[in-house]
C-alpha cells in the first residue's frame, strides 16, 4: 500500500524539479542584493587642483562606471549622489547629482560631466557642509536602512577658518563634524582618497567620531591605478583594475565600535 504524500514531500520534489538543469549559482543570483547607497563629494578648492584633481578626476569616471554596472565585483550603487565639496563662502550648499546623470553614458563622457560640473575653482573646502547635506539627502530619501559609503576625492585638508584656528592646523581637524553620520545608518564608512599621509593620519587621529568607520588611501597609493589598466580592452574585462579598487579604495572597514 503506497503511502500518501505529505505536503513537505510535495514541496521538497518541487523544488528538486525546479533546480535540475538550473546553473551553478543562478539560484543565489535572483537573490536580492542589498541596496547600497554612496555619496561623492568632490573638491573643487584651487589647492586641489595641484595636488592630484585631473588623476582623481579620471579614476572616479571609472570608479562610478564600475559601480554602476557591477563590474568586477563591485558593489552595485542603488543610490548613487555626487556633489562638489568647496563654496566662495564657508556653509555654501551644492546641488547633488543623482544617479539618472550617469544612467547609459561611457567612462569618457562621464569624466567630461565630472570636469564640467565640479571646476576646482573654488576658495575653501568645507567638509561640514557637505557631511550636513550627505545626512539631509539621507533622511529625505529615506535610504536610512542602507549601507552608505561616503567617498571623499580631496587632498583632506580643511581650508575654513574657525575662530582663532587657523585653516589646515592640526586643531582644525577636531572641528570637523560627523556627528550627522553617527546613527544615519547602522553601516557608514568614509573614504578619504587622494590625501597626503600626514594628512591621512590627521583624519583618523583628531577628527572626533564614534560609529562612523574611516578608511584614508594616500595620494602616491592612488596614483598606482592607471598601471592596472589593460591597454584595448573594455571596462567589463578589466579585472586588474575593479581587483585593485576592491581591494585599496573599497576596502572593507571594521567598526571600531563605541
Amino acid at each position: 500500500m503506497k503511502r500518501p504524500l505529505t505536503l513537505a514531500t510535495i514541496w521538497l520534489v518541487g523544488i528538486a524539479i525546479l533546480s535540475a538543469g538550473v546553473p551553478a549559482g543562478a539560484v543565489e543570483s535572483v537573490e536580492r542584493k542589498p541596496r547600497q547607497t554612496m555619496f561623492i563629494g568632490v573638491d573643487t578648492s584651487g589647492s586641489f587642483r595641484t595636488a592630484g584633481y585631473n588623476d582623481a578626476i579620471v579614476f572616479l569616471a571609472y570608479y562610478i562606471y564600475g559601480h554602476l554596472h557591477e563590474l568586477g565585483g563591485l558593489a552595485r550603487a542603488r543610490e548613487l549622489f555626487v556633489v562638489a565639496i568647496g563654496g566662495k563662502d564657508s556653509n555654501e550648499p551644492k546641488a547633488f547629482h543623482p544617479i539618472h546623470d550617469f544612467a547609459g553614458k561611457d567612462i569618457a563622457h562621464i569624466e567630461a560631466d565630472l570636469r564640467t560640473w565640479f571646476p576646482p575653482n573654488d576658495t575653501l573646502t568645507d567638509f561640514n557642509v557637505f557631511f550636513s547635506q550627505v545626512a539631509r539627502v539621507a533622511r529625505e530619501r529615506n535610504l536610512l536602512l542602507t549601507p552608505i559609503t561616503v567617498l571623499v576625492v580631496s587632498d583632506g585638508i580643511p581650508d575654513v577658518t574657525i575662530g582663532d584656528v587657523k585653516a589646515g592646523s592640526a586643531t582644525n581637524y577636531t572641528q570637523i563634524d560627523l556627528s550627522a553620520l553617527e546613527y544615519l545608518s547602522k553601516n557608514v564608512t568614509i573614504r578619504l582618497i587622494y590625501a597626503s599621509p600626514k594628512v591621512g593620519d590627521n583624519w583618523r587621529k583628531l577628527v572626533p567620531r564614534k560609529r562612523v568607520r574611516l578608511w584614508a588611501v594616500e595620494a602616491e597609493v592612488m596614483t598606482g591605478w592607471r598601471a592596472q589598466i589593460k591597454p584595448e580592452t573594455g571596462p567589463a574585462d578589466q579585472n586588474r583594475l575593479w581587483k585593485w579598487v576592491r581591494e585599496n579604495v573599497d576596502y572593507r572597514v571594521r567598526s571600531r565600535g563605541i
